[in-house]
């Protein structure tokens, strides 16, 4: 079943026309009037004038966990893209409101996974493969396939549990669907779990039989999707052996959605929690080249002023969804909770939030 996501309404012409100021008075009255009511979560990914709003920072599986905590919130404003606001009110109470402040805050990643393009993948090798396979999908997907995979035995993972994800797929399969991103399923079949490259294949969706024979699929172990990170991908080995060169003593600190050639190695690679706890503790002094999105990476040298704190990618690398996120959205939704109206709500019909949640539950249960 498709979810139909609809489109932004363009704000009124008033928010165009407020300084920054203006803005961010208005949002802090906003949010002193609503109180408890209210709870402003914010992606670590979230531009600075947007997240200093936000009562609490994180990933999306934490936010999401967050948001089902704070059950005497009556809206729950999510600053991040489409699929993280799903994820909060599958997870959410049914007296609790998901509002995206711009629905055209999607993600390049999780839309390369179509739910139609999966089922029928799924029928396919169902069909010419005589063995069992459990799909898991990575937390950036859409609530439809975090459905598709609680109906089929599977599981989501994210970018922390992902090992852990894929060892309980294989004690219950032979093979292991994974999606929507082929680099985070590679990396971790291969640098965590310590399979062979060879041990993994790339189903392309636009491709007959993903762009291979139906045999060749008999010999591998990991079945990826050809789906990938935007801003992940703008990292290359070059810009590693480049701050290697000029900062000899230089810590490499990447995100597992990065290019397994980039991952491999690189010093340290994890989720954007682990980056965050990573640089918060290290000790001063310490130089780290960190290869993710540069809102997070300008925030952590701000905060960390006593290490040396840069962007492997020197170059603009912003998330370019999320970055639709604005004062003037935030603020046009939050005016809009003052008045009693509920703007851009995001609403996963039951039937898909029941499944999602089964799968949700089961990565909660993975060790």
């Amino acid at each position: 079943m498709l979810v139909a996501i609809p489109l932004q309404e363009p704000l009124p012409k008033i928010y165009n026309e407020l300084s920054a100021e203006e803005l961010d008075e208005r949002i802090w009255y906003a949010k002193r009037v609503l109180g408890e009511r209210l709870v402003i979560l914010g992606h670590h990914y979230q531009r600075d004038e947007v997240i200093k709003f936000a009562d609490f920072r994180g990933d999306s599986y934490k936010l999401s966990q967050l948001a089902a905590s704070r059950t005497q919130a009556e809206y729950i404003v999510f600053c991040g893209v489409h699929f993280m606001a799903e994820s909060a009110d599958i997870l959410s109470g049914p007296h609790q409101k998901v509002i995206l402040p711009d629905l055209n805050a999607g993600c390049s990643m999780a839309d390369m996974a179509d739910i139609d393009q999966v089922e029928e993948c799924w029928e396919l090798l169902n069909e010419a493969l005589d063995e069992p396979i459990v799909p898991i999908t990575y937390m950036n997907s859409a609530a439809n396939l975090k459905a598709f995979v609680g109906r089929n035995g599977g599981a989501v993972c994210t970018s922390s549990n992902a090992p852990a994800a894929l060892r309980w797929a294989l004690d219950r399969g032979s093979k292991v669907l994974f999606f929507p991103d082929q680099h985070l399923g590679r990396n971790t079949a291969t640098l965590k779990l310590g399979y062979r490259l060879d041990d993994c294949i790339v189903w392309d969706p636009f491709k007959d039989w993903g762009g291979h024979d139906p045999e060749d699929y008999r010999e591998k172990k990991f079945i990826l999707w050809k789906g990938h990170c935007s801003v992940h991908g703008m990292f290359t080995v070059e810009m590693i052996h480049k701050w290697r060169r000029e900062v000899p003593d230089i810590n490499i600190l990447v995100h597992p959605e990065c290019r397994y050639e980039l991952v491999s190695i690189a010093d340290y690679d994890g989720s954007t929690e682990y980056i965050v706890k990573t640089v918060s503790a290290a000790p001063p002094g310490s130089k780290w080249a960190i290869g993710t999105e540069i809102n997070l990476v300008h925030r952590l040298a701000k905060e960390n002023p006593d290490k040396f704190v840069r962007c492997l990618n020197e170059n603009v690398c912003v998330c370019a969804t999320m970055y639709r996120i604005d004062q003037q959205h935030l603020c046009w939704a939050l005016e809009n909770l003052l008045e009693g109206n509920v703007v851009n709500q995001i609403t996963v019909p039951e039937d898909i939030a029941h499944w999602a949640r089964v799968a949700l539950d089961r990565m909660l249960q993975i060790h």
